[in-house]
């Protein structure tokens, strides 16, 4: 039953991820009247709007889902840290709670930034939102793989 949670915590999080980042990179990238031909410039003509709920929703349960999984982590992985001497690792992982926790209060202003109509004076808030919520889940989500690797590794 964890690893099955373990799993579906993975897969929520790479959505999240994906979402969050695409919608970062469409708020920063300027708007281009005419039609986007690179790549990167075709960011801009996605409806960044679109993926404020979603990336609040996939927030939410990912929490849920780590929270879940926390005690198991307590009881297994950190006392692994602990005896392997892997204080950076076992910093990162408590940063990543931090973090989360942060992000989890930053969520109701981030939500009411995306909110229909979008208001341009929101627009510098709107921006620093969803680049704070999205580091926060790029860090969450590299320490947790890390962490996953070095249990891996370690066993």
């Amino acid at each position: 039953m964890m690893t099955a949670l373990l799993i579906l915590h993975g897969l929520f999080a790479v959505a999240l991820l994906g979402a969050v980042t695409h919608q970062a990179l469409a708020a920063s990238v300027p708007r281009n009247e005419r039609r986007a031909r690179s790549f990167f410039s075709r960011f801009r003509t996605t409806d960044a709007s679109a993926y404020g709920t979603p990336v609040v929703v996939l927030f939410v349960a990912v929490m849920i889902m780590g929270a879940v999984l926390y005690p198991r982590f307590r009881l297994v992985v950190r006392p692994l840290l602990q005896d392997l001497d892997l204080r950076a690792a076992n910093g990162a992982f408590e940063l990543k709670e931090h973090f989360s926790a942060l992000g989890v209060l930053l969520l109701p202003a981030y939500w009411a930034c995306w909110k229909q109509p979008l208001e341009r004076s929101y627009d510098g808030a709107r921006l620093w939102l969803t680049w704070i919520v999205a580091l926060t889940v790029w860090w969450n989500f590299i320490v947790g793989q890390l962490l996953v690797s070095i249990r891996g590794l370690a066993l």
